[in-house]
């Protein structure tokens, strides 16, 4: 079997949120990738949180003509390829998530050809994942949080998740950091008062917090029982991660748009994390995720989905022996309703994983046809 096409269709789906009093329309970035082979096998691969025309162009320009005539079963091979074609001297950015995108459809050809659903080819370590949902976005005021926590209860979901920091850093200069993290405090504080004590809530700064300022916010939301700070720093500095969490005994998570292996050896020698977050749409595939999820089972740290994308994400988390938990993005799952069929919905704050060979579902080609053909810019939604 040998590779005969690879291609990459940049998307910005759009999206309508209509919630809680919130009526606006946005967008996500993703690129769509698809792998054929010889014998008909078609496997397809996703990315996304980064410029969807840049990463089409890196996957259409300069892997596809690398891949043709490979055997799509060989992916460590494939992988130290297009890792030596793009990024050889450590650089990640755009190339890890080209990268990742076509290993997924690696992956998926893999299964299919196999008969077997990815997350047994990695291991199979459970049948099903726990789930947090992630609802609690900048958009809301204070009070549109809160009642939105309770839907999120409602509809089964015992772990949730809410952003914070508000680009804090990046506006520095408009409205000073610790403005931010009161408030921050203040909306923690909210969502706790409506959902009360047997909900696990996590917060998530998307790295845009100093040390200084991370500290000061878990000293505010302490007696609020937070389950992890994920992302609190900027650049996820591994040094301040780790005195973050020696100070104050948050747990903290991170490693979403961490591109290469590297990284997580450092969060993890270093002490500076509980979770350990490799994204399989961003950080390398499954082929590197694995790796990253060995090495954190060597330090007795579990390892997470953080970043969205919950289809593809299980497969790892329901793989290996030390995965945990997925994250099902509001924002992101109304992207998938979009672009995939197949999707099994979470059930009381458990994602059951497929039978199916593969992946598990496919694409809409239909839909992702015609989403194809709107402009590329305008702004995207926040994770």
């Amino acid at each position: 079997m040998k590779i005969s096409r690879v291609t990459a269709t940049p998307l910005n789906v759009p999206l309508h949120i209509d919630l809680m009093g919130v009526d606006k329309k946005t967008s996500l970035a993703t690129c769509y990738v698809e792998v054929e082979t010889d014998t008909g096998i078609v496997g397809h691969g996703f990315t996304s949180i980064t410029e969807e025309d840049v990463v089409a162009q890196v996957v259409n320009g300069v892997i596809a003509p690398n891949l043709i005539g490979d055997d799509p079963l060989l992916h460590e091979r494939i992988w130290e390829k297009i890792y030596w074609t793009t990024m050889p001297r450590g650089q990640t950015g755009y190339a890890a998530h080209a990268l990742a995108a076509v290993d997924l459809a690696l992956w998926d050809i893999k299964g299919k050809a196999l008969d077997m659903p990815v997350w047994k080819l990695l291991g199979g370590a459970r049948e099903r994942v726990p789930v947090y949902a992630t609802f609690g976005f900048g958009f809301f005021d204070r009070e549109q949080l809160a009642a939105a926590a309770k839907k999120w209860v409602a509809d089964g979901f015992r772990r949730l998740k809410m952003t914070v920091a508000s680009e804090a850093i990046k506006h520095k200069n408009d409205r000073p950091i610790m403005d931010a993290i009161r408030e921050d405090a203040k909306r923690v504080q909210a969502v706790r008062e409506a959902v009360g004590s047997d909900i696990e809530i996590f917060i998530d700064a998307n790295c845009n917090l100093d040390l200084y300022h991370a500290t000061k916010l878990v000293e505010m939301i302490k007696p609020y029982n937070i389950s992890f700070f994920e992302e609190p720093l900027t650049q996820n500095d591994v040094p301040g991660m780790a005195q973050l969490r020696r100070n104050t005994g948050m747990a903290l998570a991170c490693g979403q748009n961490e591109g290469l292996l590297y990284r997580f050896r450092d969060l993890l020698s270093a002490e500076a994390i509980d979770y350990a977050q490799p994204n399989v749409c961003i950080t390398g595939g499954f082929t590197q995720c694995v790796k990253i999820a060995g090495l954190a089972a060597s330090h007795n740290v579990l390892v997470a989905n953080g970043g969205a994308w919950s289809y593809h994400n299980m497969h790892l988390q329901a793989g290996v022996a030390n995965g945990s938990l997925v994250e099902h993005h509001y924002l992101a799952v109304e992207l998938y309703k979009m672009l995939y069929t197949g999707l099994i919905a979470p059930k009381d704050s458990w994602l059951t994983l497929p039978d199916k060979p593969g992946l598990g579902f496919e694409p809409n080609r239909d839909a992702i046809a015609e989403i194809a053909k709107l402009p590329l810019s305008q702004g995207r939604a926040k994770g």
